[in-house]
């Protein structure tokens, strides 16, 4: 099993989300963080006065999968979500030894 965290602009969300659907991948997290990369934030002027806007916002999303389906996910992860501009995002891909559904006890990929 493998884990995906991608961190995307916030207004990709629907089209990651819909691209992972028409995989077949329904379970995800998603949270809301805030970050920069190698633009270090952007200057913003507000009533006069320039200031320095170093955590930009982002979503955060992790979805764990069976190894078969880890290419597609990420390349329609990446489809979706790129615009082309500084920003984008990133991809990050672990490998999961084990999960288990506490409702039901089951363990591995029936457990995602």
């Amino acid at each position: 099993m493998k884990k995906i965290e991608a961190i995307i602009k916030p207004f990709k969300l629907e089209e990651v989300k819909d691209a992972l659907a028409e995989l077949g991948i329904e379970g995800m997290t998603v949270s809301e963080v805030k970050g920069f990369g190698r633009q270090k934030g952007h200057t913003e002027i507000y009533r006069g006065s320039e200031y320095t806007v170093d955590f930009l916002p982002k979503i955060k999303i992790e979805v764990v999968l069976a190894d078969s389906l880890l290419e597609d996910a990420t390349a329609a992860i990446i489809k979706a979500a790129k615009t082309g501009k500084i920003g984008d995002g990133k991809v990050f891909v672990y490998s999961i030894e084990d999960a288990i559904r506490i409702r039901t006890e089951e363990t591995g990929e029936r457990a995602v």
